[in-house]
Parts: C-alpha cells; structure tokens; sequence
C-alpha cells in the first residue's frame, strides 16, 4: 500500500529534526511554527507512528525518527540535484540543439569557446538519429545533412561536405590507390549507403557485391568500428579529421570527393523565449565552417 505523503510535510519535517526545533524550521522554509507543527502531526498521523518526543522546552527525534530523517534527506537532495540537473539556474537561458551525433562530436570540442564568450547560455544538445513524425521535442536550433537540389528558402546552407576512405592506422599501409579499397572490409553507415558508391564511382570503380558487411546507424560508431581494425569507412571529411585530432585510430586513405550535399541550418518557429541567445549561437555556429 503507498502512503499518500504531502512534500511540503516532509519538508517540514527533515527541517524540524536537523534543528530539533519547530520555530527554526519555520523560519527557515517560510512557514508559521502553528503551520510546521500541522505538518509533522498530518505526517505522524499517515505513518502511524511518532517522528518526536515533544517536552516544554526541548524537541528530540524518536529511533524511528532517527531512522526516517536519513531517507527524506537523501529523498530531498536527489529531488533538488535532478532539478538543478535538468532545468537550471533560473537566471541562465537554455537553447536545444538539434544534429546529427557525428555533428555534435564535431562541433563539442570546440563549445569551449563559445561558453567563453556566453557564460550565461545553457546549451542542450540531442541528436536527430531517425528523427520520425512523432519526435516533437521543441529544438531551437535544427541542423541537417540534405542533398543541394533539396535546398529550401527556410534552409540555410552552413557548410558543402565532401567524403573520404578512413582506415585504421595499423592496415592503411596497404592502401595505395582508390582499387585497393575493395581489398578491404567496407563498414556501411545506415542512410548513408551510398557513400561507398559515390567515392568509388569517381574512379569508375564499383563496390564488391560478395562477402558480408558490418552496418551500423551512426558514423561515430563506424569511426570507432574502423579504429577498431574491422575494416574501411566512407565518411564526411570535417568528421574524419575531428576524429583523427582528438587521437582515434585512423587515416584517411584517399583524396575528397564531393558529396553534393550540404549542411544547413533549418529556419523554423521559434518555440521559446530566448531569441537573442538563438541568434547568438547561429552567429556563432555559422564561424565555425
């Protein structure tokens, strides 16, 4: 059976046994000392049992009391811990990021900066891995990988990308020109399946139809799959080098190749209040290409 427990009695309550008086408690948390005394009887009289041995001049906690303080308080810190944790200060203003997680490697390393320059700005970053119909969690910012001839007035390009072979540093010794790239294991990234074409068909190579593959759904994970030795990705050039700067275990093993898509910032509605911290990190964002 769950007892039904007023927050505010417990308040009252953990207040009350840390100074073992009913008047500090009440000024501590704002309450009339008739208003604490309320709350420690409703709560005695829900658990059934006596949290205090109340005397003319003195307030002490029974064993259970003793006992139950060390729940409520850890119950109490771990509340205002996951609030502080999730929404923040008050005062500081938050900003939802949308993109996908490769972008967001991409771009963490260098928030440093922009915190720097907006110590008061929260940021929030999520990815977009298989956004579908049903994700309506309000973003801020949106940013998307899209095909050029896609491009829409409400769409602003940030950044042409172009694609190379990555390999782990250990076998791309072996690699010496893009035919030597079919000797090697391919790892395919989910919705990017034609990026193995693409490079290949512009050294009028095609891709190895037998043998197994690995898939996976993100280009991070097939950045950490090739640092791995499993085999050879295909993958934007900007995340390569982002992976290589921050020490993984992999080379690129061949020239860029167009990609004939493009990064854009989406333009949409937007859905909160803190417009000048949204325009500041685009302004940001957009230095960064």
């Amino acid at each position: 059976m769950r007892h039904n427990l007023n927050l505010n009695w417990l308040r009252s309550f953990e207040a009350a046994a840390r100074l073992l008086s009913f008047t500090a408690a009440s000024n501590e948390i704002g309450l009339t000392q008739t208003a604490v005394s309320q709350h420690i009887k409703a709560l005695e009289a829900q658990l059934g049992d006596k949290l205090f041995v109340r005397r003319p001049k003195s307030l002490q906690l029974t064993d259970v009391g003793k006992a139950y303080l060390l729940t409520v308080r850890d119950a109490l810190d771990t509340i205002e811990m996951s609030t502080t944790g999730l929404f923040g200060p008050r005062q500081t203003s938050t900003i939802v990021v949308r993109a996908s997680m490769a972008f967001i490697m991409w771009i963490s390393v260098k928030l440093g900066a922009f915190q720097q320059e907006h110590p008061d700005i929260s940021i929030k970053l999520v990815t977009s891995i298989w956004k579908g119909p049903a994700d309506q969690q309000p973003v801020d910012i949106d940013i998307i990988l899209a095909p050029k001839e896609h491009a829409r007035a409400h769409l602003e390009k940030l950044s042409d990308e172009s694609i190379v072979p990555v390999c782990g540093t250990t076998s791309c010794n072996s690699i010496k020109t893009p035919l030597d790239l079919l000797q090697q294991k391919p790892i395919h990234i989910m919705g990017f399946d034609d990026h193995w074409a693409r490079y290949l068909s512009a050294y009028a190579l095609k891709p190895s139809v037998s043998g197994g593959r690995l898939i996976t759904d993100t280009s991070t994970a097939a950045i950490e799959m090739v640092t791995a030795g499993l085999g050879c990705a295909v993958i934007i050039e900007r995340f390569a080098w982002q992976a290589i700067e921050s020490g993984r275990g992999i080379s690129i093993v061949g020239k860029p190749i167009a990609l004939e898509q493009s990064h854009y910032l989406v333009r949409a509605e937007r859905r909160t209040i803190a417009q000048t911290s949204v325009e500041a990190f685009e302004a940001w964002l957009r230095h960064q290409f």
